[in-house]
């Protein structure tokens, strides 16, 4: 039978072994923590009776020894957790970053940070005192055990102050949860605004737009602020009882024991021991109170890591296919991109043989990009089908598909690194196939004129390059390697003469060489290297054929409105 359980959930399950061994230590130590209360009784009731020093000696001896073992055993089980944290989050860590990018790429720009960031808060959740709470609490009722040994009366009164103390912690959950969970949520939001935002510097300053930008995520933030300050001011209100409960028990325990003592039915050391004990009971119940609000983050935490990793599970290895030609073919494509209502492609059908350069071409919004984005499997549609060779684009291994695809976005999209890592897409730097490629684009000699030539680091995004340069060199990263297929959505949007000049001339390469391309351009001048046409209004496919007669059946078009008017 299949598990059923979630992704996150079988890892911390195989690191149970090691949680096992984290309570075996705790159980240990809380045994050990029992002999402040017997070196305190034998010392009453014994040493002070007997006044016998060597009796003194060996007791103390022996509580030394034993404070030093548990010390030791602390030490080797926060160790030990954090080695838990660490294999957790390496374990997790490659995956989380997957799905993380797949919620971006599905959803469409989703802040990815935020799962990076729950991976590392649950970590430090494991690894700090937190957990500690949790393997020491059974103990409370074992010292309360020992208390109702000494007399029941003083484990009836520890029985009430655990009692009490677990109502505040519950209490400190109910009262936090909401405002916390709504804090978070708004937390998120501004986090991700922020970032959004800041990347567009340049245009910021230049509209004048930082204070209007600055109030709208002043609003998300505040909001946050104000939903923690209530959960603070909630949790400080019960902490501040907490305390006074605690500090008045730790007295009231003297007190009943004194009493007891006068009636002579304790000895002085078992009232010593008591107030000991019972502040040993109480220490795993503050110490959740204490380390609640972490815990609480933590499990949000969990929670949105475990709903990530179901929603997108680890991709499918699929069978490895023939390298292929190039044959395109749309089959009844419907598309929706992410968060949309309306779809930006309806119902379009086409086929471009292998090695056909097919220009696409239609006013804005007309679905140009989204069919771009179908085109390599970026977006996959909601109805129909896109086949290269016959193959869904869905059915191939995607790193096996990535080094036959050849993709420039409208939106030009470089890394931190150098030209030459960029060009190889952070693959081996294999410097043949990186020049071949940056001559095929036509940018070799730009990039030897660059500071340290194909070396040059870009910085990130490219900022060191002009948005001339950035298209290119990103052009030349699409024509890397043995792409079969190429999609450029808008390549010369940023070129001036000699690179587009270049690019025509990559163009007519491409389909000397048999890559089938795709090119989605604006302007007329890129359409001479072109043997077909797409034309696209409104997510239709209004006219696809030969060049020349869609051009002469536009132009037709053009005259007939014309004449109409």
């Amino acid at each position: 039978m299949a598990d059923k359980t979630s992704e996150l959930a079988r890892t911390l399950k195989r690191l149970g072994r090691y949680f096992l061994a984290v309570g075996a230590f705790s159980f240990v130590i809380n045994l050990l923590l029992l002999t402040p209360s017997l070196y305190m009784l034998q010392v009453y009731d014994r040493v002070l009776s007997s006044r016998n020093e060597t009796t003194l000696w060996v007791l103390t001896l022996l509580a030394l020894g034993l404070f030093v073992l548990m010390s030791a055993l602390e030490f080797v089980r926060s160790r030990v957790l954090v080695r838990i944290g660490g294999a957790m989050e390496a374990e997790l860590t490659c995956r989380v970053f997957d799905a993380a990018f797949e919620a971006s790429l599905r959803r469409g720009g989703q802040d990815a940070r935020q799962a990076l960031t729950d991976l590392t808060n649950l970590r430090q959740f494991l690894t700090g005192n937190g957990p500690f709470a949790f393997f020491d609490a059974p103990w409370t009722p074992i010292y309360l055990v020992v208390l109702y040994l000494l007399h029941p009366w003083l484990g009836w009164f520890g029985t009430g102050a655990s009692l009490v103390l677990i109502f505040l912690t519950l209490a400190t959950e109910w009262l936090t949860q909401a405002p916390l969970k709504e804090a978070n949520r708004f937390g998120a939001q501004a986090l991700s605004f922020a970032g959004d935002s800041l990347i567009n510097a340049e245009v910021i300053e230049a509209l004048g737009m930082l204070p209007n930008l600055r109030r709208r995520w002043q609003d998300k933030h505040f909001k946050m602020l104000a939903l923690q300050n209530l959960a603070s001011d909630r949790a400080g209100l019960i902490s501040s009882v907490t305390r006074w409960v605690r500090v008045s028990v730790q007295s009231l325990v003297l007190g009943l024991g004194a009493y007891l003592v006068l009636r002579d039915e304790v000895t002085a050391g078992a009232m010593i021991a008591g107030s000991i004990l019972l502040g040993r009971a109480l220490a795993p119940v503050e110490q959740l109170i204490a380390n609640w609000r972490g815990f609480v983050q933590a499990r949000q935490c969990y929670s949105r890591l475990n709903e990530l990793l179901t929603r997108f599970p680890p991709r499918l290895e699929r069978l490895s296919l023939l390298p292929p030609r190039g044959h395109v073919t749309v089959e009844n494509a419907i598309a929706f991109p992410p968060n949309a209502q309306l779809p930006a492609l309806r119902g379009v059908t086409f086929e471009i043989p292998a090695g056909t350069v097919v220009g696409v071409i239609g006013p804005s919004a007309a679905g140009k990009s989204t069919l771009a984005r179908l085109l390599v499997g970026v977006w996959q549609p909601h109805a129909g089908k896109v086949r290269l060779d016959g193959a869904e684009l869905a059915h191939w291994d995607r790193q096996e598909l990535a080094q036959f695809l050849g993709y420039l976005p409208q939106d030009v999209e470089l890394f931190e690194g150098t030209v030459a890592e960029n060009i190889a897409r952070f693959g081996a730097l294999d410097a043949e196939k990186i020049i071949a490629a940056a001559k095929r684009a036509g940018v070799h000699e730009m990039i030897l004129r660059l500071p340290q030539g194909y070396e040059t680091q870009i910085g990130p995004g490219g900022t060191v390059l002009s948005g001339g340069q950035r298209q290119r060199i990103a052009l030349a990263r699409a024509l890397y390697g043995d792409p079969r297929l190429i999609v450029l959505d808008e390549p010369n949007s940023n070129l001036d003469d000699v690179g587009e000049a270049a690019l025509v001339a990559a163009l007519h390469t491409s389909k000397t060489e048999g890559r089938t391309v795709v090119v989605i351009t604006h302007r007329l001048s890129v359409l001479s290297a072109v043997d077909r046409l797409l034309v696209l209004r409104d997510g239709l496919l209004q006219a696809y054929g030969s060049r020349d007669d869609i051009l002469r059946a536009l132009q037709q078009q053009a005259a007939q409105i014309k004449a109409v008017r």
